[in-house]
């Protein structure tokens, strides 16, 4: 949502802005400067919202979970921006021509002389106080505060039931910026600035087509600089957030008993109660999230405070951290383990990558066993791995029964009687049904607890022979051996399951790369691995989908800008200035990433990674630079039309659209501003979209605006050269007013 309002209010602004500009050039009706700047911007519009649903449709049809998060955004940024070309066509140039008033309008009738009076008294009235303001609002004292009323909507300082000393002086703050924006002396500084700006931008940008080598300098370094960034930017699925659940499995040795067992449990929950951070926990004995059932394991779910409640420290990764060691300090008699529940449910029980090992030979489980071991020590040397375990373990005490098949052909009985029994016994058997006040009932078989909790009792289960019942140990021979309480298969090999815990500081894309460097280096020939959960769709997503749909809205853009300019040699001057903004986005988020390496900085930033929610933002990216590059194109494109030689219409062409590019970009990016600084749930996803769509967009249009209307020039005259221009129209005479305002 967020997103969508930063963008749908765009073509608004460009509407505003363009009959502003004809009634600043002299119009005395707003109407008809309504109407007249709809005809320029018209074309425009059409292109733009063409172009950025060109860019969005595409990626709605992404299959897999990643396909999940792009349709949501695809499709919801599709239709607002269709919403928004519907306003802008229809309700905007209305409005304009109700609201907005020529400079100097003539003023016939008696009832508009006196509407006119009476407006030039309240403007009078208003100019008295607006005065006494302005001369304790200064320009800068107003910039100042419009920047601190910034700062606390980015910071949440204007929620009255958490700060509300803060909150009022916040909104008094804001009152004052707008009271004082609302002074000529604001608006006259404002519009001399923008004039002298105007004024070097126009010399600039003139520099830039002279010096073409330049140019095509910045446009080919952003190129190779995008392509670089790609390959070191390090990779992820989703980031891991503070959800405020924290999950732990304790396992415990082999054979343990039940009460044992408890009594460890119990233990931990001591430990997990004394953090200050928990507010509540529930402890699962017999069951565990990362493997197995029985005596020997044990779960919990641990509920954190309120993120309120919480302080910067108290986050779910350090709180888990926290309890890892204390656990290993503290608890010496098992195995316990923390960690935070996966980002999309339904993958596994922990966001760790989890790894199928596998055994290609068909061995012997105890040197499948040795060499897991022993490939976990070797990724837990890495420094992108914090802990590679498994629950796996050969060594659970057993009774291996033997059947007497002999003995039992001598009897008469089947070696399936003797396991029936034994099931009917030890495991339970379901016997028959019974209803009861009309509902049916299930009536199981299975020996009391006391009658089974030894092998002595062996000696007191029969078998029925014919019409006698004949002791089981007749027909059965144990022997005490070792082995695991579970056996897996993945992709029918013999496997074990490791959950690998990437390091502070790495992704879980570099993690992944360190576990097949180690696994190619120490991994003995016909044993294996298989991702699993999360990240075998993390490893699936970044294949060649995700670039195959990049490569699409491209192409799109490109065969719809080429029908609109009938060429397929201008719109390259749109196409080539998005790397520029593309290229943005990867120098914040790995910038960020760096100060976030930094121990002081590491709860604020975080980790940062080429993601969905970064992928995201340059999809969004792509249609918003391109919008950009086809404003200036499009006019300089109608000057061009009207005679003008190909470097002054891309100079006023780009003077023209200066205004609405600087309004609509940093409109957004005042708008991002809160999720680049996000704190709470979804923190982590929030601030990685935040910092690359900000970055991609104050870099992308900082150069878009020198390097455009160079592109545009080198382009349309090689379009010229293959197809001339054909003038439509030699009287220019209604351009006058307009080369006369951006020549000055």
């Amino acid at each position: 949502m967020v997103l969508a309002i930063a963008i749908v209010v765009d073509d608004a602004i460009v509407v505003v802005e363009g009959v502003h500009a004809k009634l600043d050039q002299g119009y005395k009706s707003a109407r008809t400067a309504s109407i007249d700047a709809m005809s320029e911007l018209g074309g425009a519009i059409v292109s733009i919202t063409l172009v950025m649903m060109s860019v969005f449709v595409p990626v709605s049809f992404m299959g897999g979970t990643a396909g999940t998060f792009y349709r949501q955004f695809g499709l919801t940024m599709a239709i607002a921006i269709g919403f928004s070309a519907l306003n802008a066509l229809t309700l905007s140039p209305a409005l304009c021509a109700i609201f907005l008033k020529p400079h100097n309008g003539g003023h016939e009738s008696l009832k508009e002389r006196v509407g006119v009076a009476a407006k030039e008294a309240r403007k009078i009235m208003i100019a008295r106080y607006a005065d006494s303001i302005g001369r304790l609002m200064r320009p800068g004292i107003t910039l100042l505060f419009v920047t601190v009323a910034i700062l606390g909507m980015i910071f949440g300082l204007f929620s009255f039931s958490e700060h509300p000393i803060l909150c009022s002086l916040m909104i008094i703050i804001s009152v004052l910026a707008l009271a004082g924006m609302t002074t000529d002396k604001f608006k006259q500084s404002f519009n001399d600035s923008y004039n002298g700006i105007l004024g070097k931008y126009k010399k600039q940008v003139l520099f830039f087509i002279q010096k073409r080598w330049i140019s095509a300098g910045l446009v080919i370094g952003s190129i190779v600089l995008l392509g670089v960034f790609m390959q070191i930017t390090p990779t992820g699925m989703v980031p891991n957030e503070d959800t405020g659940t924290i999950m732990g499995a304790v396992t415990l040795p082999p054979g343990t008993s039940q009460e044992r067992a408890q009594e460890i449990l119990n233990r931990v929950d001591s430990l997990v109660a004394a953090d200050p951070a928990v507010q509540s926990r529930t402890v699962i004995s017999g069951y565990s999230f990362l493997g197995g059932q029985g005596p020997s394991y044990g779960s919990l779910i641990i509920k954190l405070k309120n993120w309120e409640e919480r302080s910067t420290m108290q986050n779910s990764t350090i709180v888990y951290a926290t309890l890892y060691m204390r656990a290993q300090k503290i608890i010496k008699e098992a195995q316990v383990l923390f960690f935070a529940p996966p980002m999309i449910p339904g993958y596994s029980a922990s966001s760790d990558i989890e790894l199928n090992m596998q055994d290609k030979t068909g061995g012997d489980l105890n040197h499948f066993f040795d060499v897991v071991n022993n490939y976990n020590a070797a990724l837990e040397a890495r420094p992108e791995i914090n802990s590679a375990k498994t629950s796996f373990n050969p060594h659970f005490p057993q009774y291996q029964l033997d059947i007497d098949a002999a003995a039992c052909k001598k009897a008469g009985i089947s070696p399936n009687d003797i396991l029936t029994t034994l099931q009917g016994y030890y495991g339970g058997l379901y016997a028959s049904n019974f209803n009861s006040f009309g509902k049916m009932y299930r009536v199981m078989v299975q020996a009391e607890p006391d009658a089974t909790k030894n092998m002595e009792t062996l000696q007191s289960i029969k078998v029925r022979n014919g019409n006698e019942m004949a002791p089981i140990t007749q027909f059965i021979s144990i022997k005490k051996v070792y082995g695991p309480d579970v056996i897996s298969r993945f992709n029918l090999y013999t496997s074990m399951k490791v959950m690998v815990a990437p390091a502070s500081g790495y992704t879980s894309g570099q993690a992944l790369q360190a576990i097949a460097e180690v696994a190619q280096e120490n991994l003995p020939a016909g044993f294996g691995y298989e991702l699993g959960g999360m990240a075998r769709e993390e490893a699936e997503t970044s294949g060649s989908t995700t670039g195959l749909i990049f490569i699409l809205c491209f192409v799109f853009v490109y065969l719809l800008l080429s029908a609109q300019y009938e060429s397929y040699i201008l719109p390259l001057s749109v196409l080539l200035s998005v790397p520029f903004g593309l290229l943005g986005s990867f120098l914040f988020v790995g910038g960020i990433g760096a100060l976030g390496s930094i121990p002081a900085l590491k709860m604020i930033l975080g980790t940062m990674s080429n993601d969905i929610y970064m992928q995201i933002a340059l999809i969004m990216l792509m249609g918003l630079l391109a919008k950009n590059a086809i404003l200036i194109v499009e006019f300089a494109l109608e000057r061009r039309r009207m005679g003008m030689s190909i470097t002054w219409a891309a100079v006023l062409g780009a003077a023209a659209r200066l205004r609405p590019i600087l309004m609509t970009s940093l409109a957004m990016i005042v708008g991002l501003l809160p999720l680049m600084f996000a704190s709470g749930a979804g923190a982590n996803g929030n601030r990685t979209l935040g910092t690359s769509a900000i970055g991609g967009m104050l870099i992308g249009m900082i150069l878009q605006i020198f390097i455009v209307p160079a592109l545009f020039v080198a382009f349309q005259y090689l379009q010229e050269k293959f197809k001339p221009m054909e003038w439509e129209d030699v009287d220019n005479s209604d351009a006058e007013p307009e080369i006369e305002q951006y020549t000055k």
